[in-house]
């Protein structure tokens, strides 16, 4: 119970339901494992201080307690903090949820002060952690304030990874998430990052005429030339159609290195080194999917030997292009 029309509820409807559910188990003899989703304000701490509703929480808590000392059964009582993650209902007691579908549908958010911090849990997470429970291996914890440390005996249990982020953090990640379709560099989403499962959030939010969005083509008489990915750190993607006959490059790199991986058609990648007259030649095709490095101070080229079908390359280079500093130089392999 945690959104009541009347505040005498939130006890009725918290510590009554616990209250029932121990009973009936006591009743009937069983005293299987049993697990109590508590909340961060039940310590009443800070801004949790009158919470109608965290003294519900903290009357169950107890009730659980004491259940466990009266007949033994094992109880895992979880204060959860703001919990986060795909498909949470926007617009009721998730500001993450609330941010994500009004950035994703264009409609407006409001801050009133950004550097407000929220510990945020990620349901992957919490998941992960009611897995582990359920085969006896759940983490135990104590509560200085607010925070949950570690500790093997502890009272409490808690999920071991959480995030501390400030309102105007969430908000600046969701601003370059909305905008990596239309300037393509996609922010940095490490493994376990909260910019990872944020951008995950984020995208079950998209409604169907955003989940498609057209990229620009660079096309003349050879083909086409198309961007695809752009990453700060880790270099861009883009993907080369040649027509038939088609010869393109003929260009070099001083730093710049890349990958040319054909997936449709029948080519032929050339490389010579810059001063030298020998050429690297390697034969391409769609059916044989390979890598080739085009290597930095070797001119290089890609030429569609098919008389009717296009050259299809995926191509990506160790940093995006820079028009101010492209490092390109054409000569003729």
């Amino acid at each position: 119970m945690n959104r009541p029309k009347e505040q005498s509820e939130f006890m009725a409807g918290n510590f009554g339901f616990a209250s029932t559910l121990l009973d009936m188990l006591k009743k009937h003899g069983n005293t299987c494992p049993i697990m109590l989703s508590s909340s961060i304000q039940a310590t009443l701490i800070g801004r949790y201080a009158a919470s109608d509703y965290g003294k519900s929480k903290l009357a169950g808590e107890e009730l659980f307690f004491k259940y466990a000392e009266e007949t033994g059964a094992k109880v895992l009582v979880y204060r959860f903090p703001n919990l986060f993650g795909k498909w949470c209902r926007p617009n009721y007691n998730s500001a993450v949820a609330t941010f994500c579908n009004n950035v994703a549908n264009d409609l407006p958010i409001q801050v009133n002060d950004r550097s407000t911090e929220l510990e945020l849990l990620y349901i992957d997470d919490l998941v992960e952690e009611m897995q582990d429970a359920l085969e006896g291996k759940e983490h135990h914890c104590e509560f200085e304030g607010v925070k949950a440390v570690g500790c093997d005996n502890g009272r409490y249990c808690y999920v071991p990874v959480t995030h501390k982020k400030t309102l105007g953090e969430i908000v600046d990640l969701l601003a370059e998430f909305k905008e990596q379709p239309e300037t393509l560099p996609m922010p940095e989403i490490p493994e376990g990052s909260f910019a990872k499962k944020l951008y995950s959030t984020y995208l079950s939010y998209l409604p169907e005429s955003r989940t498609a969005f057209p990229l620009k083509m660079n096309v003349d008489a050879r083909g086409s030339f198309t961007e695809l990915i752009k990453t700060a750190k880790c270099g861009q993607v883009s993907v080369n159609i040649s027509k038939p006959g088609i010869t393109k490059g003929q260009h070099w790199h001083n730093s710049k290195w890349e990958f040319f991986i054909v997936v449709s058609g029948h080519g032929l990648i050339e490389e010579r080194k810059i001063g030298s007259m020998e050429i690297m030649r390697f034969e391409v095709s769609g059916d044989k999917i390979e890598a080739v490095h085009m290597l930095p101070g070797y001119t290089h080229n890609i030429i569609n030997l098919s008389d009717t079908e296009d050259l299809v390359t995926v191509m990506w280079a160790n940093e995006a292009f820079d028009p101010a500093k492209p490092d390109t130089f054409h000569e003729d392999v």
